[in-house]
């Protein structure tokens, strides 16, 4: 709940200042790497949500049919 409250309250300005941290703590370099590890990491996600989503729906389809 807390998480959710402090996750919409931030502004623009917080969001440069935690970039600005991140810059800091990774260096420039990292920051691509960082980034495309996150991508394969949300697209993984979304291809298992799909994935469950296709089986819960052959499965009822398969239920219906009996």
């Amino acid at each position: 709940m807390l998480v959710n409250i402090l996750l919409f309250s931030l502004g623009a300005p917080e969001i440069i200042l935690i970039a600005l941290v991140v810059l800091l703590i990774f260096g420039g370099k990292k920051i691509p790497e960082l980034m495309r590890g996150l991508g394969k990491g949300v697209s993984s996600f979304k291809k298992g949500l799909k994935d469950v989503d296709d089986e819960i729906k052959n499965d009822l389809k398969d239920d219906t049919e009996k």
